[in-house]
């Protein structure tokens, strides 16, 4: 934020420094008309031109798409289902059985928080069980078995509890693969899920069990909230994209009755819906989404529980978050090559089609922001000589279209979340926008590896166990993963960047400064704090094995 202030206070001054003044500068930069007439167009300028707007309508079309979603949520919002409206409850004796699963894989830090709060869990226990579905190759294996021994048992407080053990040495399907072997052995009618780095709350289950009093109701899905949400700016910063995923895409999509996702953790489903959709599948990166889409092609009904929380940790690290996000970019993009072709050929309603492909396809976003990247310079200095009204016309619309929506998803999300505290959203923005440009390398990676069917190697997700600052010791080194050459990318286009910002000020065309800050910034911050925690790993823990497929279960 200083760095962009103190920009803004450099521009106001050069302005300032002319002649006479803003208002000269305004006259000989957008109001000559000397020069009228003598600009041409030629076939270079129409060879740039032409991708640079396409890429532009479409990113603005995408962004057209966020202002549809504000829309639909506060549209609907009689329509929003909470944990006291379930049209239908069960009789106190008619509850049904409910298996918890915990998928969970190298993860020795946070699964006894995982279990014990999933033990304390309120809900007749001759109708509930636990099964700890572990795929552990380190020590994990033997904390995970330990610990659900003496919750068995009974320990801290607590009775022996209905807490089953199940250890696969293969591997097979990943986290898909866990859950559907888990159900193998499951008795529940219901499944709940929780990743590693969950802490559901006690009463969690009795707010969601009733809303499957309703027939037709397949998956419920909840919240999530974040634990250590003030350990650093970037966890921050995680934290509001999270919140407007749950509160504006989720809420919107389930208010409007159109399609949405499970997302992988903090939800249940009816076992028959996971069934009759064909079970789990392991041939994308994001099963859950996979899954979900399949259920309701099936005609079975999801609903979302804002008002139902499940605090999880966020990753605390700038490579944790890139595998996070690549994962996401990279599976979603997976599972509308698998499912988009069966929605478009349902007998489903064509607003819920035309949602369905805005969501698998919106990561498609990345790869246009790598043309754009490259294209922005030239196609800036070719409107310079177009004039202002041009670009007042086409370019502004676009831009407004493209990028200020995203600043107005987030500070409605905040908004609806904290009505109290929602305008320090304001401090966050820049660095929001920016960290989303500069995630567009990794994420490009992961989404022209799915379109053309690339089998990579991907390192999971870790979890430390943090809610404090300088917690991350011991787990920090022994879980942390590096990125290879991207982060060097990532700086050296921050540096053509710079260029660009260099170009403005000396073409002085400053009201475009700002934006391009935000490229510099983007670019710059992820792949200098990329570079230092990968330093932190080579030093930390050499030769650290690396997964063949990014099934970090607990993301």
């Amino acid at each position: 934020m200083l760095l962009f202030t103190s920009m803004h206070t450099l521009v106001l001054t050069l302005l300032f420094q002319q002649q006479h003044g803003l208002q000269h500068y305004w006259k000989t930069h957008y109001m000559q008309n000397t020069f009228k007439g003598m600009y041409h167009w030629n076939s270079f300028d129409i060879a740039l031109l032409i991708p640079y707007f396409i890429v532009m309508v479409i990113l603005a079309f995408y962004g057209i798409h966020r202002y549809q979603l504000v829309w639909l949520y506060f549209r609907n919002k009689k329509k929003e289902a909470t944990s006291t409206n379930a049209p239908m409850k069960f009789a106190e004796n008619e509850l049904p059985f409910v298996t918890i699963q915990l998928p969970i894989f190298n993860e020795q830090y946070v699964v006894d928080r995982l279990v014990d709060a999933c033990c304390r869990i309120e809900y007749p226990r001759d109708r509930f069980e636990i099964q700890v579905l572990d795929d552990s190759t380190d020590e994990t294996h033997e904390v995970a078995a330990e610990i659900v021994r003496k919750y068995a048992e009974g320990t801290a407080g607590l009775p022996p509890q209905p807490i089953y053990y199940l250890h696969r040495t293969d591997r097979h399907g990943y986290k898909a693969g866990a859950l559907d072997a888990g159900l193998k052995t499951a008795k529940g009618e219901l499944i709940a899920i929780f990743d590693a780095d969950f802490v559901p709350p006690t009463d969690w289950l009795h707010k969601v069990v009733n809303h499957f009093a309703e027939p037709g109701v397949g998956m419920v899905q909840t919240r999530w909230t974040h634990l250590n949400r003030n350990y650093s700016f970037l966890t921050q910063v995680e934290a509001i994209l999270l919140d407007g995923h749950f509160v504006l895409e989720h809420g919107g999509r389930s208010r409007a009755g159109v399609f949405f996702n499970f997302n992988g953790t903090a939800g249940a489903w009816r076992r028959t819906a996971i069934d009759e959709a064909g079970g789990w599948q392991h041939d994308t990166l994001t099963e859950d989404t996979d899954l979900s889409y399949r259920a309701q092609l099936k005609g079975w009904k999801f609903k979302y529980l804002q008002d139902v929380e499940c605090p999880a940790e966020l990753p605390i690290e700038m490579t944790a978050f890139k595998t996070q996000q690549a994962r996401w970019a990279k599976g979603l993009i997976q599972t509308g090559k698998k499912i988009l072709p069966r929605v478009l050929a349902s007998d489903a309603p064509k607003h819920t089609k035309l949602e369905a492909w805005y969501h698998l396809t919106a990561n498609i976003s990345y790869p246009l922001m790598i043309v754009l990247s490259v294209l922005l310079m030239p196609a800036m200095i070719i409107r310079s000589w177009q004039g202002w009204v041009q670009m007042l016309l086409i370019d502004f619309p676009l831009f407004m279209a493209s990028t200020m929506s995203i600043s107005s998803f987030y500070l409605v999300s905040q908004k609806e979340l904290f009505p109290k505290t929602w305008y320090k959203t304001f401090l966050y923005l820049p660095f929001l926008m920016a960290l989303g440009v500069g995630l567009t390398i990794t994420n490009t990676k992961a989404v022209m590896e799915a379109l053309f069917g690339v089998q990579s190697a991907f390192a999971r997700t870790p979890k430390y166990r943090v809610q404090k600052k300088g917690e991350a010791t011991v787990a920090a080194k022994k879980y942390r993963k590096r990125l290879g050459i991207i982060p060097w990318i990532e700086l050296a286009i921050g540096c053509y960047f710079a260029f660009t910002v260099w170009y403005a000020f000396s073409s002085e065309n400053y009201f475009t400064v700002p934006f391009l800050l935000l490229f510099v910034l983007g670019y710059w911050y992820t792949g200098l704090l990329s570079l230092l925690q990968g330093r932190f790993e080579r030093n930390a823990n050499p030769g650290a094995e690396l997964h063949e497929k990014p099934y970090p279960v607990g993301i």
